[in-house]
């Protein structure tokens, strides 16, 4: 094991166990922070596959905008900290073959995938790839969306103005 396998495995790890205390956190403010480290694993396991631009793109729409305002929105209500997120039903059979179907499919794609090992590349970084593309072959896509995005600026702007 290597230092890139090792480092691979502490961001899984981060994710997953983060993802699991969101889900069964009952604080929805604990649940929102815990949210936090699942993005900051996630952004991790994109650099190390070598998709810079995805990493950033998932700090800076997740980390900074939905998940601030997902706390401020939370924090900001008033006696939300007190609510219960969990009922007290649960669904024994559909979960249990929910997992039974997920299990399957996951033991039939590692039993019957054909998995070659192959040498381990160096990453190439894509920000400059897709600047050059957004910038050459797809400007007038991209100036389009950033006319809509105007459009859409300005109508909550009205929209919250009344």
């Amino acid at each position: 094991m290597n230092i890139y396998d090792l480092i691979f495995y502490l961001f899984a790890a981060l994710t997953l166990i983060s993802a699991f205390l969101v889900v069964t956190n009952k604080n929805i403010v604990h649940s929102a922070f815990y949210l936090l480290f699942t993005f900051f694993g996630v952004a991790g396991i994109y650099v190390l596959l070598g998709a810079d631009f995805v990493a950033i793109v998932q700090l800076i729409v997740y980390v900074g905008g939905i998940l601030i305002l997902l706390l401020f929105g939370v924090m900001l209500t008033n006696k939300i900290t007190n609510v219960e997120i969990k009922t007290g039903t649960i669904n024994i059979f559909s979960a249990t073959i929910g997992v039974g179907l997920f299990s399957g499919a996951l033991l039939a794609a590692v039993i019957y995938a054909p998995w070659k090992v192959t040498a381990v590349q160096e990453p190439v970084p894509t920000t400059g790839i897709l600047g050059t593309l957004l910038m050459n072959e797809y400007i007038l896509v991209f100036e389009l969306l950033g006319i809509i995005l105007l459009i859409a600026l300005i109508g909550a702007a009205s929209i919250a103005r009344r």
